[in-house]
């Protein structure tokens, strides 16, 4: 929630982040940005199954080798980072967890796209 909190602030588009957040596949995105998410969503929920193709598919994005790597790196600082804390049992404080109550009962449910069903 955090990241999404200051995705929401400095994007200038709080719903453009929110579906980013929750759901980047539904979000208006540039198709290196898709391809970047996508990437990232790989590597991360079947590291193994990574390929020289996929790394590939993002140098044709346009993405240089350093953006490649910055990704790659990123994305595994994240992982590392949540799985360290889901390791140690760390909660969020209880002002967190509120902020978070509330704007799931607040503002979220004035976005209609959270609410529908999938199909």
């Amino acid at each position: 929630m955090a990241h999404g909190a200051l995705l929401r602030q400095h994007s200038g588009d709080p719903e453009f982040a929110s579906h980013v957040m929750h759901d980047y596949k539904k979000a208006d995105l540039d198709p290196q940005t898709r391809g970047m998410l996508d990437f990232t969503a790989k590597l991360t929920k079947n590291p193994a199954s990574m390929e020289r193709s996929d790394v590939q598919a993002l140098r044709e994005l346009g993405l240089s080798d350093e953006q490649v790597l910055s990704t790659v790196l990123i994305t595994c600082v994240f992982n590392f980072m949540t799985r360290l804390a889901d390791g140690l049992g760390v909660e969020f404080p209880a002002r967190n967890q509120e902020g978070i109550e509330a704007w799931l009962t607040g503002p979220a449910t004035e976005q209609e796209w959270m609410l529908k069903q999938k199909a």
